[in-house]
């Protein structure tokens, strides 16, 4: 009570001292109703795009009054000038952004339009009928494809969210950034930021799901990317509005014709071809079961068997699974561990020799030709071959270190490149691109990308679809998604039989260099062509007969197409029913004889 009495005394005092109960207003108009003009003129500019044909209209209309009062004899200047408008729009319009000719003709033909319809208003005045009747129809027929065009609803899309950016970059923690400039492509849209002072693309990509969250994107839409100037306090965001790799991407056919020239593995998101150069550099593909390195392979594979400068070896602890089908195309395939331990053995005594060659004549690098073939060695399983031939590990090192300025490539495949699977050498620091396909663990990131690549945004373990690869390369220090192309197994026999028949053949140098390894092994017998081809006709007789007679280390195809008279594609097929009925086995150079 004492409080609430000392309350109504104090009350008596102000009303005694004169003070009356004020109400104040604050500055803030958003309190009061925008004025009608104000809302008006608001909605005009939201959708400034959509209102554009009638924005056109109006001022031809205004266009019209005023020629007509002032420059009534210019009718036909103007008539003349849309004409000469038209043309040019439809013929050059693909410099000022008009990608499309439907984009061409619509434009020249709205101007052509618009341009004689202001001429007859300026002849005869823009209100004399039928003058309005046919600048409203006009109006609404020109502007029903301008209202349904895909790229410019998804401009204005686009510049709506990114009018909501400041918003945006408060609520996800990056106040100050700024939107330079938007582009809208086919699979979305990309636009450049400007960061605030401190801020780095480091803490952009840190807040990817709260941009997503922020812009209204599906979850995995969006990508960050540096700037092409590389400014730190710049990026790129790339958003996709669908996935251009849900669908497998049938491959195209080779798109290289040399060693010397890059090879197209599959396209980026941004339809951009996801080129590569393999000479002089060492390969890694790496990727959990079921992730597509074998498709990553194939595509490989198809684009070195159509250059005529390349001879490959390969190596398929799988008994052939993987490489068998391009057995065509292969100089040597090692299907056991001893077959592959001869095989590197093979490549370092070529290191050797072509070494000893280059410096005779006072070179530096082996520069492939179709005489002087770069040499690949591909490996299917890696880890197989570190595991069952041990001994063979100190070849691959030697391939490794010394074999970029020699042509000589070393390509492996596994799963994890784990120290341990890579055979404790130095052979995976030496791999100069390294493709990743999708990952289990986030940490197998580094071991295949190499150490802190996951931080710097190479999210490998994200990958949603076999194919699918993240590439880093001297040309791609940027993590971009790109996805292989398809190859089905009917594709790959296909182009396997078809590049069988480009001639390649291992130079003099390298092949004088194998021969010295087996100098010392005896053979018992020799393969006389003249003495078969009298004796036998038919090619299945010379050719059954020739394998009979071959030597212990067996004979080369090459020598069976001269003895045979056949081509390379038949011969393989012969030799493969053979083989499958047990008539013929091949012998560990890769090379074919009876079957003991």
């Amino acid at each position: 009570m004492t409080s609430y009495r000392r309350m109504r005394r104090q009350a008596r005092q102000i009303r005694r001292s004169g003070m009356q109960p004020m109400m104040f207003i604050s500055g803030d108009p958003s309190q009061f109703p925008a004025p009608v003009g104000v809302i008006l003129a608001r909605f005009a500019w939201r959708y400034r795009s959509e209102l554009a044909p009638l924005g056109v209209a109006v001022m031809a209309l205004l266009a019209g009054c005023w020629t007509h009062a002032a420059l009534a004899k210019w009718w036909v200047v103007i008539l003349a000038g849309s004409s000469v408008a038209a043309w040019l729009i439809a013929f050059l319009g693909a410099r000022f952004g008009l990608a499309t000719i439907a984009e061409r003709v619509y434009a020249a033909t709205a101007a052509f339009l618009a341009g004689g319809w202001l001429a007859m208003a300026t002849l005869l005045g823009p209100f004399t009928p039928p003058l309005p009747r046919a600048l409203g129809i006009g109006t609404v027929v020109l502007a029903m494809p301008w209202w349904a065009h895909r790229r410019r609803r998804a401009k204005v899309r686009v510049e709506r969210k990114l009018a909501a950016w400041p918003d945006i970059a408060r609520a996800i923690g990056l106040v100050g950034s700024e939107v330079m400039s938007a582009t809208v492509d086919i699979w979305g849209w990309r636009a450049r930021f400007r960061l605030a002072r401190g801020q780095t693309i480091t803490d952009v990509t840190a807040r990817i799901p709260a941009i997503e969250s922020g812009l209204g994107t599906f979850r995995g839409a969006i990508r960050i990317y540096p700037t092409p100037d590389d400014l730190a306090n710049r990026f790129e965001l790339r958003v996709l509005d669908t996935d251009p790799h849900a669908d497998a991407i049938p491959w195209p056919g080779p798109s290289a014709r040399s060693i010397t020239e890059p090879v197209e593995l599959g396209p980026f998101e941004d339809a951009a071809p996801c080129r590569v150069l393999f000479l002089r550099r060492h390969a890694l593909f790496a990727g959990t079961t079921g992730s597509g390195k074998s498709g990553g392979l194939n595509v490989l594979m198809a684009n070195l068997t159509a250059c005529q400068d390349v001879i490959i070896w390969g190596i398929d602890l799988k008994k052939g699974m993987e490489l068998g089908p391009w057995q065509e195309c292969i100089d040597r395939l090692a299907t056991a561990p001893e077959q592959a331990a001869e095989l590197l053995r093979d490549a370092v005594s070529i290191l050797q020799a072509r070494a000893a060659y280059l410096a005779a004549h006072g070179w530096r690098t082996w520069e492939p030709s179709p005489g002087m073939p770069a040499l690949v060695i591909i490996i299917d399983e890696y880890a197989e071959l570190a595991e069952q031939a041990p001994d063979a590990m100190d070849d691959t090192d030697s391939i490794a270190r010394l074999g970029r300025a020699l042509a000589v490539t070393l390509i492996a495949a596994t799963q994890r490149p784990t120290q341990k699977a890579m055979g404790q050498g130095a052979v995976r620091s030496q791999m100069d691109v390294r493709i990743c396909f999708r990952v289990r663990e986030p940490r197998d990131v580094d071991l295949v990308l190499g150490q802190g690549m996951l931080t710097a945004g190479w999210n490998a373990h994200k990958l949603n679809a076999p194919g699918k690869f993240l590439i880093s390369a001297p040309e791609h220090d940027i993590p971009r998604r790109a996805r292989a192309y398809l190859l089905t197994d009917q594709a790959v026999a296909d182009t396997a039989t078809r590049h069988a028949q480009i001639p390649r053949q291992l130079d003099d140098i390298s092949r004088a260099a194998t021969e010295e390894t087996y100098a010392d092994q005896p053979r018992t017998v020799s393969v006389n062509i003249e003495d078969i081809a009298e004796e036998r006709s038919d090619a299945n007789s010379i050719l059954w007969a020739a394998l009979s007679t071959a030597p212990p280390e067996g004979i080369p195809v090459s020598e069976l197409i001269t003895i045979t008279g056949m081509s390379r594609r038949w011969v393989f097929w012969r030799l493969k029913q053979l083989a499958e009925r047990g008539e013929a086995v091949q012998a560990v150079r890769g090379h074919w004889r009876a079957a003991s």
